[in-house]
C-alpha cells in the first residue's frame, strides 16, 4: 500500500499529468526504446507510430493514480490488460525497466516541476501499481494451456468476406520434447478469446504481434480465428497483409495461448428468460460468432438476437456459419445493416431491444463508442453490456 504521503502527492499532481499525459509517454516511448530496442519486437510498432500507445498508456497510468488508495476498483480494467500482457509475453523484468523510463519522462518534460518529492511519490506509485499486474499476470501464466509462442502448421485458409481471412492450424509437436507437446483434444478454449500470432515480416525491422480472436471455441479442427485485411494507410495493415498474402496451407505460425476475458456469462447461458443480444460490426463478429456456437450448443432455447454491420453483402463475413448456427436456435430475431445502402445501426434502433438483455458488443473503436453510448444513454446497465473494442485498450505494451 502506498504511503499517505505518496497518495497526498500522486493525487494532487494528477491534473498536471492530464495535461500532459501523451507528451509524457511520448518521451517514455522515445528514450525507452533507444535504450532497449529489443522491446520493439513487443510493442506494436503502428500504434505507436499513429500515437495510439502513447495515449493508452496515459489512460492506464492516470487511471491507476486516481485509484491508487483503491486499485481493486480497477480488478476489471487490470485484469482486461493483463490478458494481453500475458498473451505478448511481458514479463515481470520488463516493469522496472518501463518504471526507469516513465518516471524519467516525467522528469524531463515537466522540468524544475518535477521536485524530488513529486519523482519519488510517483516511482512509489508505479512501483505498487507494477506489483498488481505482476501478480495478476503470474496466475495467468501458471493457467496457459501453453507457455511462450508454439509452432503451429497451418491447415486451412479460406476467405470468410472479401476481406476477412479464416486460419485453422494444428500444433506441430516435437517428439524429442513430448512434455511441450500440446493435445488438441485438450485445450480448453472460450468463446470470446483470442490468441497472439508472432510474425516477421519483410517490409518491417522488428518482430511483429497481433491480437485475432477465435471464431470457433471447439479445437476439434484445430485452433481457429480470422484476420481481416487493413489497407487504411501506410501504418496499418503490417501483419494482416503478411499473413493474407504470404502464408498459405502448410506453412508455419508461432501462437502464444488464447487470451481474454470477453466471455459468456455463464449463469445465464442454461436460463431462457433474459435474451442474448450478439452484437457486432465487420471482423468484430469472430468472437461473438464463437460465443453464438457456444450458446446454441449448450442451450438452443434461450431467446437471440443477432445483429450485424458492415459495408456490403462482399464484406459480409461468416454469414453461411451464421445462418447454421442460428437454425440451431428456438427463438432468433436476425437484424442486418449494410452502410453502403445506407442503414445505420443508431440510438434510435437500439432502443427496440428489450430489458433486460445480456448484450455482447464488438468491432471497431468507433462502433464500439457509439453502441456502448447508446446503450448506457437507454439505461442498460454496465453489467449487462460486455465489449471487446478491436483497437488499443489501455496497456502498458501490446
Amino acid at each position: 500500500m502506498a504511503s499517505p504521503k505518496t497518495l497526498e502527492i500522486v493525487k494532487a499532481t494528477v491534473p498536471v499529468l492530464e495535461e500532459h499525459g501523451t507528451a509524457i509517454t511520448t518521451v517514455f516511448y522515445k528514450n525507452m526504446f533507444e535504450a532497449h530496442p529489443e522491446l520493439l519486437d513487443i510493442f506494436n510498432e503502428t500504434n505507436q507510430k499513429l500515437g495510439r500507445q502513447q495515449t493508452a498508456l496515459a489512460m492506464t497510468v492516470l487511471a491507476a493514480a486516481k485509484h491508487l488508495d483503491k486499485l481493486a476498483t480497477l480488478l476489471p480494467q487490470v485484469t482486461q490488460i493483463s490478458h494481453k500482457h500475458r498473451a505478448l509475453q511481458i514479463l515481470p523484468e520488463h516493469y522496472p525497466i518501463v518504471g526507469k523510463h516513465l518516471i524519467g519522462a516525467i522528469k524531463e518534460v515537466l522540468g524544475s516541476a518535477a521536485t524530488d518529492d513529486i519523482i519519488n511519490a510517483w516511482t512509489e506509485a508505479y512501483d505498487e501499481i507494477a506489483s498488481v499486474f505482476i501478480q495478476i499476470e503470474h496466475s495467468m501464466y501458471e493457467e496457459a494451456m501453453w507457455q511462450g509462442f508454439a509452432p503451429f502448421t497451418i491447415t486451412d485458409k479460406r476467405a470468410a468476406a472479401t476481406d476477412i481471412a479464416a486460419f485453422t492450424v494444428e500444433p506441430v509437436n516435437d517428439r524429442s520434447k513430448p512434455a511441450q507437446d500440446i493435445d488438441l483434444s485438450k485445450l480448453n478454449l472460450t468463446a470470446g478469446q483470442y490468441i497472439t500470432v508472432k510474425t516477421d515480416p519483410k517490409d518491417s525491422d522488428h518482430i511483429a504481434l497481433r491480437h485475432y480472436s477465435l471464431y470457433s471455441a471447439s479445437s476439434e479442427k484445430g485452433i481457429q480465428f480470422a484476420v481481416r485485411r487493413d489497407n487504411r494507410n501506410e501504418h496499418h495493415g503490417l501483419v494482416s497483409n503478411y499473413l493474407h498474402d504470404h502464408l498459405e496451407i502448410g506453412d508455419t505460425v508461432l501462437l502464444s495461448a488464447p487470451a481474454g476475458d470477453f466471455a459468456l456469462n455463464q449463469n445465464l447461458v442454461q436460463q431462457n428468460e433474459i435474451p442474448l443480444v450478439l452484437m457486432s460490426a465487420g471482423v468484430g463478429v469472430t468472437p461473438v460468432l464463437s460465443m453464438l456456437e457456444a450458446q446454441v450448443s449448450a442451450n438452443p432455447k434461450r431467446p437471440i438476437i443477432w445483429v450485424y454491420a458492415c459495408q456490403n453483402k462482399a464484406h459480409h463475413a461468416f454469414a453461411a456459419e451464421v445462418d447454421k448456427l442460428l437454425e440451431m436456435a428456438e427463438t432468433v430475431e436476425t437484424h442486418l445493416f449494410y452502410f453502403d445502402s445506407g442503414q445505420i445501426l443508431d440510438e434510435a434502433w437500439l432502443a427496440k431491444l428489450p430489458k433486460p438483455a445480456d448484450i455482447y458488443v464488438c468491432g471497431s473503436m468507433p462502433f464500439m463508442e457509439s453502441m456502448f453510448d447508446g446503450l448506457m444513454a437507454l439505461d442498460h446497465g454496465v453489467d449487462s453490456v460486455h465489449y471487446e473494442p478491436f483497437g488499443p485498450k489501455m496497456s502498458l505494451g501490446g
